[in-house]
């Protein structure tokens, strides 16, 4: 089995990877001026001379591109779809995202587009361990988002086998009977599928699965040790997008690598003015790479994600590979202040898959953030699904979760101490979260003050 599936570009040197990163900039640069109605107004209205940006680094003084920006470059508000880059008999699929911010983002997508998004996926196979003799069950949509047909184009070209389900819910039957040997999901699939089959007596280190890979949201360090130990093998990580980010986590498990040849990414400040140096944490701009002689149906630069993470590493890692690494991003959509602190969904999710914890839940929870009772105060209730309330070790639980959050945020610890943040809880039997009654993507922190 080969360690990597394009080593030339995978192993290169930091020198050869820039110089071909800084090649790529000039001719995308160049392809969004001549093909794109949108930057072609955009580098005018900013007084941007493209043959300026000749290097990787002159991105910085570009200005950012948001989705928002996309919506409005699109219909109803505008006749056409700006971002289009190339001619309607180029265009292979319109995909969209989600639309769980608002309007749909459309995005379209040449030949050219999905074997560069294949060839992302397919890296992040290998250097998960895959290959030939890989059966591997697909539990994401085969819809409007890209991830899971990628997903299985890079298959195809590793020579896997593929078992499109789209969703955890298939019969176990599949387990047993074409023994795949890995399984695609979120974290929260993957957790419920493992209930479910542990409830149909079959015992999940006895199966053939020999890894997971867990993706389509961010998630703990917690959670996805106790999926490991649930399931009895390792988890990847893999952070894709229809934007095209498409990063994975090599078996050093060591950060996700970036593609770096096929999309760059810096990292900005919170308030979007600065880049940050390695190490910080802050918002993730993807600039489209595009090979030269390519086309891009849709391409993007200086693209704010709304993901936030940080740089580890540009050294070679563990596995040879030279692309730089980044922590497991989190979704910006998903945080929120409490007097003057971030907090994300993952900080709760973190304080909730306690070890403690574990033998009492089975992993669903939620949270809300409330006005307390008096000004200036700030409730968070937490909620959490017990397998049996009736024996559940609440007090146990309850300090676990209140040490591991304030030992995360420690600015918070003043606040809890004179009781201007407090921490309730509220234990539930299987299926009663709020969050099963709202149709869509579970909210796991809602803020629900009235400021």
């Amino acid at each position: 089995m080969s360690k990597y599936h394009n080593p030339g570009i995978e192993t290169m040197d930091r020198d050869g990877l820039d110089s071909l990163i800084d090649e790529r900039v000039r001719y995308t640069v160049g392809f969004a001026h001549k093909n794109s109605p949108f930057y072609r107004h955009w580098f005018k209205e900013n007084g941007i001379d493209t043959d300026d940006i000749r290097v990787h680094e002159d991105l910085l003084q570009l200005p950012i591109v948001s989705g928002r920006t996309i919506r409005e470059h699109q219909p109803p508000n505008t006749p056409d779809f700006q971002f289009l880059s190339t001619n309607w008999e180029d265009i292979f699929t319109i995909q969209e995202t989600s639309g769980t911010s608002g309007t749909p983002k459309s995005f379209f997508l040449t030949w050219d587009d999905w074997k560069r998004y294949a060839e992302k996926y397919a890296r992040s196979f290998v250097s998960q361990g895959f290959g030939s003799d890989d059966r591997v069950i697909v539990c994401a949509s085969y819809g409007m988002n890209v991830g899971a047909n990628t997903m299985t184009l890079a298959a195809h070209r590793l020579g896997m086998t593929i078992i499109p389900f789209g969703k955890c819910d298939f019969a176990s039957r599949a387990i047993t009977g074409y023994r795949p040997t890995a399984i695609v999901g979120s974290v929260f699939k993957l957790l419920r599928l493992a209930h479910r089959l542990k409830q149909e007596g079959i015992c999940l280190n006895e199966t053939s699965i020999t890894r997971l890979v867990a993706g389509g949201e961010s998630f703990a360090d917690e959670s996805r040790a106790y999926l490991a130990e649930t399931w009895g093998c390792p988890v990847y990580n893999t952070y894709g997008s229809t934007e095209g980010t498409m990063c994975g986590e090599c078996t050093e498990l060591a950060g996700l690598h970036v593609p770096e040849d096929l999309v760059h990414l810096d990292i900005y400040d919170p308030q979007m003015k600065v880049f940050v140096s390695d190490g910080n944490y802050g918002r993730a701009v993807l600039t489209t790479l595009l090979p030269k002689g390519s086309k891009a149906g849709t391409l993007l630069l200086n693209y704010d994600t709304d993901d936030t993470t940080a740089v580890i590493s540009r050294e070679r890692c563990a596995c040879g590979r030279t692309h730089m690494r980044i922590f497991n991003p989190q979704r910006e959509a998903e945080t929120v202040w409490i007097l003057g602190n971030s907090v994300n969904r993952v900080d709760v999710e973190a304080s909730v898959f306690q070890p403690e914890n574990m033998q009492f839940l089975n992993g669903e929870y939620e949270a809300f953030i409330y006005d307390g009772g008096s000004t200036g105060e700030v409730v968070m209730r937490v909620s959490v699904e017990c397998s049996d309330p009736e024996i559940t070790d609440r007090r146990l639980i309850e300090d676990c979760f209140v040490g591991k959050f304030l030992k995360n945020k420690k600015n918070l610890v003043p606040h809890y101490e004179d009781r201007t943040f407090s921490v309730m809880f509220n234990f539930v039997n299987p299926g009663e979260l709020e969050l099963y009654k709202i149709r869509g993507r579970p909210k796991r922190l809602i803020d629900r003050r009235s400021v």
